[in-house]
């Protein structure tokens, strides 16, 4: 039997353990838990001392007693994190608190360190769901271009078909406008959209406009952060966002940041509110090596590269911010009109007397080993074709049984965010390379969970055999679906790695005013 008093005495030493809640806090904070849960008096008996590693297993225990008595709606995932969010949000200090904190802690102690906290508090205020995020799965797959991560999302959950059918009901509403927008601080969420009461944002100024920082819910690597603007706009590449990047890492030199690409297909899934990504993260791209130099006669102090990397990357270093702001400016200008119908690039397309725009740039900016502004400019493209709809700068069709999204800035930087359905599958396929399974390819075609795979499972089974021992199919298949995202980011990629690719390259290089220096290993 529950007993919701205990385990809101349970959750106030939670709060005060992880810092959400001071002394005097607990009072008011009690009042207003028994009040959510129609309960008279609280707890008073002997509350035993606990690591409180995470709220999950009291605010489990508290959904639980809610949808007993009547209080949760629904016994779903949706309707339960509404409640957990509210919940969780009656321990959380005010915005202005959080913000102040942060900002002392940058003048009395370290950027790094008003981080860190702001991290922390992200995460003990089960904001970010760490105890979902756990569930991914998570490997390095060795490739030419170095180690590429590899993560299987198993922390979003799956969609709630009560949930789906409520908000088909439900008035539509614009607000807010979108995820990202600052009225979700406080928010409390509906079915359709995310309860955000543990919710606290960072102003920062970029650009002399008003942007903010806050953690990703679903954190893909350490620190995983989103700064996003007070105005609600459209994404834009553009000399003012190089100028952003370059200030934001000047400001918060540990982490790298970077934008999506603001056009359809090659952009993240959010192009309708200006926003970048970020983190204290190394990722494959930025260990990548630059394989060709060259210089710039405007620029002489910046460093330029291209990157040994499976899409088309530009790498400037320098230790003006100006110059390399200037510079990669350029660079967007003269992409932006670029055309090589030898590799299918492109500048525009017109129907019916309607210009379509499709060059555009994936910028990441960061603080380099010598302490130098760096910023890669990957190019991208998103034109379509009969033979490939989806894009022909995108994943390929044989390869959607992997990787069907765009590829978005985390992609582009080598880290491979790919679909739950998968951890099902390669089990699945596994138990074949181990012969716990018949080879049946009828069988197969029917299989809902792999039939979509079946081409890739006949090369597998033509490669490895099905006579292998169990744990040995785990890195069979680890390392196979690496080749699979090193392809993926080859489809990805404007200038592809052969000979005709590279010479297109140059071509370009040389068309946006670069000389070669030589070669990086001379």
């Amino acid at each position: 039997m529950i007993n919701p008093a205990y385990e809101i005495e349970r959750l106030l030493k939670y709060g005060q353990h992880w810092g959400l809640l001071g002394k005097w806090d607990v009072v008011p904070t009690r009042n207003a838990l028994l009040d959510l849960f129609q309960i008279s008096e609280p707890y008073d008996g002997l509350v035993e001392e606990e690591s409180y590693d995470s709220p999950v297993p009291i605010l489990d225990n508290l959904l639980d007693y809610a949808y007993e008595t009547g209080l949760l709606k629904e016994n779903t995932v949706t309707y339960r994190d509404l409640l957990d969010t509210r919940i969780m949000g009656l321990l959380m200090p005010r915005q202005s608190e959080v913000i102040e904190k942060f900002y002392n802690t940058v003048r009395e102690k370290s950027i790094k360190q008003a981080t860190d906290d702001y991290y922390t508090l992200s995460k003990a205020s089960n904001y970010i769901r760490m105890d979902r995020i756990e569930k991914n799965l998570y490997w390095l797959a060795s490739t030419e271009y170095g180690d590429i991560e590899i993560t299987v999302n198993l922390s979003k959950p799956e969609k709630d078909p009560k949930a789906i059918a409520a908000a088909r009901n439900m008035k539509q509403s614009s607000y807010p406008k979108c995820q990202l927008c600052l009225e979700n601080v406080g928010y409390a969420g509906r079915v359709n959209h995310p309860a955000r009461e543990n919710h606290r944002v960072i102003p920062i100024e970029l650009g002399n406009e008003q942007w903010f920082l806050q953690y990703s819910p679903y954190v893909y690597y350490n620190e995983h952060c989103i700064v996003f603007s007070e105005a609600h706009r459209p994404m834009k590449i553009s000399r003012e966002a190089f100028l952003r990047l370059l200030e934001f890492v000047e400001k918060v030199p540990h982490y790298f940041i970077g934008s999506n690409a603001d056009l359809p297909i090659v952009g993240g899934s959010i192009l309708s509110h200006d926003h970048f990504q970020g983190g204290h993260h190394q990722f494959p791209m930025e260990k990548a090596q630059v394989e060709r130099t060259f210089i710039h006669k405007d620029f002489p102090d910046v460093k330029v590269g291209i990157v040994k990397w499976p899409m088309s990357v530009i790498r400037l270093s320098g230790a003006s911010k100006e110059d390399l702001v200037e510079l990669a400016d350029r660079v967007l200008a003269l992409w932006r009109e670029y055309s090589d119908e030898s590799v299918e690039v492109l500048a525009y397309s017109e129907e019916g007397g309607k210009k379509t725009p499709h060059n555009t740039i994936t910028p990441i900016a960061r603080k380099n080993r010598n302490q130098e502004y760096e910023l890669d400019l990957v190019l991208r493209n998103n034109r379509t074709s009969k033979e490939h709809p989806y894009g022909i700068f995108h994943p390929h069709e044989d390869l959607h049984h992997i990787k069907k999204e765009n590829i978005g800035l985390i992609e582009v930087m080598g880290l491979a965010v790919l679909p739950g359905r998968l951890s099902v599958e390669m089990e699945g396929i596994k138990a074949i390379l181990a012969g716990e399974k018949p080879f049946d390819e009828k069988r197969l075609m029917e299989d809902e969970d792999l039939g979509k795979h079946l081409p890739w499972i006949q090369e597998l089974v033509e490669k490895y055999g099905t006579g292998n021992q169990k744990d040995d199919t785990e890195e069979i298949v680890k390392k196979e679906i690496g080749r699979i995202f090193t392809r993926v980011l080859e489809d990805a990629g404007v200038f592809k790695r052969d000979q005709k690719g590279m010479d297109s390259f140059l071509k370009f290089m040389d068309h946006a005013g670069f000389s070669i220096k030589g070669d990086s290993g001379k």
